[in-house]
């Protein structure tokens, strides 16, 4: 058995569970949220429900992150990207998504939201 020492979950501080129509979720000072895991069919606020520590590079519900015009991308951003809303995204139970949050409000479903160093 492999030792493994790059491991980026040993960096996971805590964690935090949410149910639809309960208050929004925000990390402890100086951390953020680094994965989100459905445990039930979710979806998030349409505003306000998924908040990055930047919108330009992490898909949010505050702004489209990548969303650079074709062929003008750069070394730190994309083209095409969409602001999530309250009818594009539904996380089906069981899938995960990484990004670097600062808040999470759903408006149905389950999560478990993990914590990380900001």
């Amino acid at each position: 058995m492999a030792i493994v020492t790059n491991d980026w979950t040993g960096k996971i501080t805590g964690s935090v569970f949410q149910v639809g129509g309960g208050d929004p979720i925000v990390p402890p000072t100086g951390h953020v949220f680094v994965a989100i895991t459905a445990l039930a069919a979710t979806d998030f606020v349409a505003s306000g429900g998924l908040v990055a520590d930047d919108a330009t590079v992490w898909a949010n519900t505050e702004d489209a992150a990548n969303d650079l015009a074709a062929d003008s991308e750069t070394i730190s951003e994309g083209s095409g990207g969409v602001q999530i809303n309250a009818t594009n995204l539904d996380l089906p139970a069981g899938t995960t998504i990484y990004g670097r949050y600062t808040k999470i409000d759903i408006n149905a479903g389950q999560i478990i939201a993990y914590i990380g160093k900001a």
